[in-house]
């Protein structure tokens, strides 16, 4: 099966345009794509550049968990953040800046992640990750889920008022989030272009 073969229908994301015949080779492309999902989000997290006065670094790691999100649709991505937040609690040092554990005031990032990833792979089922604006509100409300869980486990962990979590571990990086999600809406409906032409 070729990808000229298959239309792109709008229930689809874009990982399912990766050809796969059987039933086993479907698992088998799943499987790749929820390990490399986590991959990516794990190498992704290794670009940490500190902000001073904040334990919060900025990362690649919340792009790359929301570009695994709409990619890969719901279930295949919470898989790959999921084992990516297992993983790293295992001891894999892959979280931001190579650390690893549960103990990590930053943790409620990566479970923000995982269900972040659910609504972006949802939000990209229905079509969300093929135009321009409808890829950056999608970016936009994974972000807020990110920091819905984030800033609070970060108040509590680090005995911070929310207020303080909030200047600490939101307003710093919001600017950096709108330059996310511009990335984002270049890439997304640009990847669908291209595999409809094919």
């Amino acid at each position: 099966m070729s990808l000229a073969a298959a239309p792109v229908r709008p229930q689809q994301v874009l990982a399912d345009l990766l050809p796969a015949s059987t039933a086993t080779r479907v698992r088998l492309r799943d499987a790749a794509l929820v390990l490399g999902g986590a991959a990516l989000t794990g190498l992704a997290a290794q670009v940490a550049i500190p902000v001073p006065g904040s334990p919060v670094p900025v990362t690649g790691q919340t792009f790359a968990a929301l570009l695994v999100g709409t990619a890969l649709g719901t279930r295949r991505a919470v898989l790959s953040l999921a084992l990516y937040a297992v993983a790293g609690v295992a001891g894999v040092p892959w979280f931001a800046g190579g650390a690893h554990g549960a103990g990590l005031v930053t943790f409620g990032y990566i479970l923000g992640m995982v269900l972040a990833s659910a609504a972006v792979g949802a939000l990209a089922r229905r079509g969300a990750d093929r135009g321009v604006w409808r890829t950056a509100a999608a970016m936009l409300v994974g972000e807020a889920i990110i920091y819905a869980v984030g800033v609070p486990y970060l108040a509590v962990a680090a005995h911070l008022s929310l207020g303080q979590a909030l200047a600490l571990g939101c307003t710093p990086y919001l600017i950096g989030d709108a330059l996310k999600a511009a990335l984002a809406m270049g890439l997304l409906p640009t990847a669908w272009k291209l595999a409809a032409r094919r």
